[in-house]
């Protein structure tokens, strides 16, 4: 039976979809599957065991200094494959836009003529609004590639665990309702309804630091676990290691945020997660802006006739401190240039005050009253 004009019109109007739908299959950039060597139905444990294959074959570290340049660069393709498809929504979007539609965040809209008839056009507008709610589920979704050495810890352990004294590693947030209201959730996401996306409110978490730590630099890996939509939109917790390169002279208070590395609420993306420096206490020095500040005790007769103080700083140095005048008791004696590494001024330290508690004998003997009075000037 002959298709009316109507049904012909519809029917191109389709078949234009579908080729333009193909078309853009063609154009995947980067071939992730490729760089993995697995195919296009490869299992989490596929893509683990391949990850892990060709890691171990191009980590910089397992590769002589006049490859390493090639080795840094297939070691982050690799780790940048991996990323993306063994995540669930960032693999369903490059699947359907390659990597330039995975990296711009971009879903193309339906090819619809606007020359068709009203009957047609209606069919339209519920093959466009039918087209989002398939290829654009999760709006919200923007791309953040994961360092590559944080994935490669991650698969492989650290010895450096979550970083010692991170409190048992870093939360995303408090866990949410875990209801969703799923249906809802595409209906909320979509910013084809006119709703500006926000940011949920961002989350902290205390990241103590010896104070070692912030005189030499360091760095921490945390392992985070936070709630995110899939691209079916249901909550799952997502686990990932996170590297905190903790800077000479930081003091507490300093802030560290990962941009959208928190909980995902309905309707927003994702939070920032803020890490804040916290200062253990030390048992010999103390911290008082860029100084540090030691109590020295000596005895009254090396407050009298002098005494060279041996310290070992906290980068594992021994200096040598002499003390050649008469001290008093509680004076300070100064030290530039041994206090804490000044962040914003590369090179300059703050000083080192020690302050001295002169040690008094709890008794004396006859005698050596006698010759105290004696060689003070007094009356023996």
């Amino acid at each position: 039976m002959p298709l009316s004009g109507h049904h012909h019109i519809h029917k191109q109007k389709l078949e234009n979809i579908f080729k333009t739908r193909k078309r853009k299959k063609k154009k995947m950039g980067v071939d992730y599957y490729n760089i993995l060597k697995v195919n296009r139905n490869a299992t989490e444990d596929d893509l683990k065991k391949s990850y892990k294959r060709l890691a171990m074959i191009w980590h910089p570290d397992k590769n002589p200094s006049y490859r390493r340049s090639e080795a840094e660069a297939k070691f982050k393709q690799i780790s940048e494959a991996y990323d993306v498809l063994s995540d669930p929504q960032k693999r369903q979007i490059y699947d359907l836009y390659g990597e330039e539609g995975l990296k711009s965040g971009q879903v193309p809209p339906p090819p619809f003529s606007t020359s068709a008839s009203t009957s047609s056009s209606s069919s339209a507008a519920r093959g466009q609004q039918h087209y989002y709610q398939r290829q654009n589920p999760n709006p919200s979704f923007r791309f953040h590639p994961r360092d590559a050495e944080d994935i490669y810890e991650e698969l492989f352990g650290s010895e450096s665990g979550s970083g010692g004294g991170g409190g048992g590693g870093g939360s995303g947030g408090q866990r949410g309702n875990n209801r969703g209201h799923r249906e809802g959730y595409f209906r909320n996401g979509n910013t084809s309804s006119g709703m500006e996306l926000r940011k949920a409110v961002p989350v902290e978490n205390t990241l103590p630091c010896s104070l070692e730590e912030l005189y030499k630099g360091a760095k921490k890996k945390m392992k985070i676990s936070r709630n995110l939509y899939d691209s079916f939109g249901k909550l799952r917790a997502v686990e990932e290691i996170l590297t905190i390169e903790i800077k000479p002279g930081w003091k507490k208070g300093t802030k560290i945020t990962f941009p959208e590395k928190g909980n995902q609420e309905l309707g927003f993306f994702p939070a920032d997660l803020i890490f804040i420096v916290d200062e253990k206490p030390h048992v010999l020095y103390k911290r008082d802006g860029n100084d540090l500040i030691l109590n020295q005790e000596i005895t009254l007769l090396e407050a009298l006739t002098g005494k060279t103080l041996d310290l070992t700083t906290l980068d594992g140095r021994n200096i040598m401190i002499p003390l050649s005048d008469i001290v008093k008791p509680g004076a300070d004696v100064i030290v530039s240039n041994e206090g804490m590494p000044i962040s914003k001024e590369p090179g300059k330290k703050g000083n080192l005050r020690i302050k001295i508690d002169v040690k008094y004998p709890s008794r004396l003997t006859s005698e050596q009253k006698s010759d105290l009075r004696r060689v003070l000037g007094g009356v023996s």
